[in-house]
């Protein structure tokens, strides 16, 4: 399958500058779409704004009772859109753990928008209630995630949370593992993809966070869609 190339213009305050590449899955420039709702965009860490997607882990049920990946899913829901055509992204405020809060489009459709819209992400009213709109017309029309039955991301990562500070392997309720590769330091949270099959060697310099905001603070980085 040919992959068209995708311009991109990444809006940071008042500064704006843009870059050609590819976009298609496993793509090294331009764009590389991380989950649902996070992307890097010309080296930057964006969270789309006011959405928020399936865990790449987690998995639901389709309208005939099937489990499926559901956070797969959404990742490659959004790598087709953004594989459309011109994509722009602009916001001028941090999140916690570093990343841009941005509302991206293409060809000038706002891509947070449609990933409600189709149901492959909800409106994450504890932060905006910008796309609500959108989602109650996805769950009226069975869209995505909504021809089924799923937990909410938010309620997803709470219990995979909750699980782990209970394992007794996870000293003094910090759950998130602080791993050393040869990709670098890279902590895994529960919800990762890579956290159970993940061995902390403190030997080695490994170790345990409480937080997000601890292991970013330490210099480990978030797992890149794993």
């Amino acid at each position: 399958m040919k992959h068209a190339s995708t311009r991109v213009a990444l809006v940071i305050c008042a500064a704006v500058f843009s870059l050609s590449g590819p976009t298609a899955p496993g793509a090294s420039t331009a764009v590389q779409v991380v989950d649902g709702d996070a992307l890097v965009v010309a080296g930057e860490r964006l969270r789309l704004n006011g959405i928020d997607a399936p865990e790449l882990g987690q998995t639901c049920h389709d309208g005939s009772g099937r489990k499926v990946k559901c956070g797969h899913r959404a990742k490659a829901h959004l790598e087709r859109l953004i594989a459309a055509g011109s994509l722009t992204c602009s916001g001028d405020t941090m999140d916690a753990y570093d990343r841009r809060i941005a509302t991206c489009f293409v060809n000038g459709q706002d891509i947070n928008a449609r990933m409600v819209q189709d149901g492959q992400a909800l409106a994450f009213r504890k932060y905006s209630n910008r796309y609500v709109r959108e989602e109650t017309a996805a769950r009226q029309t069975g869209a995505g995630l909504w021809n089924g039955a799923f937990d909410p991301p938010w309620d997803y990562r709470a219990a995979r949370w909750r699980i782990a500070q209970a394992d007794q392997a996870a000293p003094n309720g910090c759950p998130i593992k602080g791993n050393i590769s040869s990709n670098g330091r890279i902590y895994h949270p529960p919800w990762s993809t890579s956290y159970a099959r993940t061995r902390i060697d403190p030997s080695r310099g490994e170790r345990w966070f409480c937080s997000e905001a601890e292991a970013l603070a330490a210099g480990w980085r978030p797992p890149h869609g794993s």
